[in-house]
């Protein structure tokens, strides 16, 4: 197998998953006493927090992109980021090395595709909903148009993220409010709705919802399963 490099710490909570889901998903394909190979650099996530609010996102982009060269210099063959909002310097990691990066929203828009689902809803961050680095790339790579709440349902979910879900905090009313947010955006037309946040699987299962949950933390882990095992 291959070695998966991972950054981590995005929260941790949602970085314990992809190490749950990879070395799940391995040993389902392997067999019982089998695991992936993994590197990981786990940043601290607070002064990430910071420049994100900030708006110093040059600062972080040069903390993470250490943490790629870190992760090839330990032997890794392919560099993963486990969060959706940092994919907003995505550019300035994956030039920091010569591994190939998985970029988080392939797997997704490739699972869109083929489900033949053209229209998809987005919960996330407010960086996330409301800038164009993942959503422009299910456009323009993978043809999707991409729904997201109105500005004050932005709102709730960028707070629950934060204040909540981030500190290991799972709430139900913040699961009722959400699960409204996907009835909303699924009555605009969304066929699906992406959890573009790692930590949104923690509080939302696809049984609860009237639509189908495309949750960018598994199917990341599994996309890292497929290069692991290539």
């Amino acid at each position: 197998m291959k070695t998966i490099g991972l950054i981590g710490g995005m929260s941790w909570e949602s970085t314990a998953e992809y190490y749950r889901r990879i070395n799940t998903a391995v040993r389902e394909r392997l067999g019982a006493l089998r695991s992936a190979p993994m590197l990981l650099h786990s940043v601290d996530f607070g002064p990430i927090e910071q420049a994100q609010r900030d708006g110093r996102w040059d600062d972080a982009a040069e903390v993470l992109a250490d943490s790629a060269r870190r992760l090839q210099a330990g032997g890794a063959d392919c560099v993963m980021l486990a969060t959706n909002t940092m994919h907003m310097v995505a550019e300035a990691i994956q030039s920091a090395t010569s591994l190939p990066f998985l970029h988080i929203a392939d797997p997704v828009g490739q699972a869109a595709s083929a489900a033949g689902w053209q229209r998809v809803g987005l919960l996330g961050t407010a960086f996330t909903m409301e800038q164009p680095f993942l959503i422009e790339r299910l456009r323009a790579r993978h043809g999707l148009q991409v729904l997201v709440p109105p500005p004050a349902e932005r709102a709730l979910v960028h707070r629950v993220i934060y204040d909540e879900l981030c500190a290991g905090i799972v709430h139900a009313p913040s699961r009722r409010a959400y699960l409204d947010i996907v009835r909303g955006l699924a009555d605009a037309g969304a066929q699906a709705v992406v959890l573009g946040c790692t930590e949104i699987g923690l509080l939302i299962r696809e049984e609860q919802s009237p639509v189908p949950l495309l949750d960018t933390t598994t199917l990341h882990a599994q996309a890292a399963v497929e290069f692991a095992l290539a």
